[in-house]
């Protein structure tokens, strides 16, 4: 099992977080992937006793976990969660996405499914909530959180995700989620709740969220029109 944080600018929390998901999940690897970063995050990760790959620029989340699955295929890692490097994600939920993914290929920590006081506020809310009632529908099961990048991802998924995830905006979010069910593969939530943010700069702005309801549509737009991936033999193997 490994645990993959992408990480930008977050020498205030890492160090925090790997230690909370060590204690957590003390026999799994835990992976920085360093975005980009231009402060000391890598050296903290490292010095908390995590692996750690450097991006040499910014590739943002989806670049970031494809990094993160293909270093999993490589190091012999069957099931890969993603973990926010800022803190709000609550490393003590693992255990349970990991026993959900016991019944699925994926499994999203969601924020609104009863658990925890989160609120979407804006553009962001009205967004998510259509988004969700899209891919439930597409999916045939229903997800309330789709833009949640709490996730587990089990052996088919990993593989899949290894050769095609997307790094486009929102890609490892929605467009990861079409590609999943186009695959074949099952997609189940359980409730988290999120945390407020330990430390640093948050990466959204009152501008980057007038613009989050356009772009996310063009997101999701693309990714059902676009082809499905050629997943091969090593991808479609149970």
């Amino acid at each position: 099992m490994l645990i993959v944080l992408p990480a930008l600018n977050e020498e205030h929390n890492i160090d925090k977080v790997v230690a909370e998901v060590r204690a957590a999940l003390p026999d799994a690897g835990v992976l920085v992937v360093d975005d980009g970063s231009t402060d000391q995050t890598a050296l903290r990760a490292r010095e908390a006793g995590a692996f750690v790959a450097r991006l040499a620029v910014n590739l943002g989340v989806g670049g970031a976990m494809r990094t993160g699955f293909r270093y999993a295929v490589r190091n012999g890692f069957d099931v890969v969660v993603q973990v926010d490097a800022d803190g709000q994600h609550n490393p003590a939920e693992l255990p349970e996405l990991l026993r959900e993914l016991q019944h699925a290929d994926l499994v999203i920590g969601a924020r609104f499914a009863g658990k925890g006081d989160y609120k979407a506020r804006g553009p962001r809310r009205w967004a998510m909530k259509v988004f969700s009632v899209t891919l439930s529908l597409v999916s045939g099961t229903k997800l309330t959180d789709v833009t949640s990048g709490f996730k587990a991802a089990g052996p088919r998924a990993v593989r899949l995700f290894a050769a095609h995830y997307p790094a486009e905006y929102l890609g490892d979010t929605l467009e990861s989620l079409v590609m999943a069910v186009r695959a074949g593969l099952t997609i189940r939530q359980v409730p988290v709740a999120m945390r407020v943010r330990a430390g640093g700069t948050p990466s959204t702005s009152p501008v980057k969220s007038a613009v989050y309801l356009l772009r996310a549509t063009l997101a999701l737009t693309l990714a059902l029109v676009r082809r499905k991936p050629k997943t091969g033999p090593a991808v479609e193997a149970a």
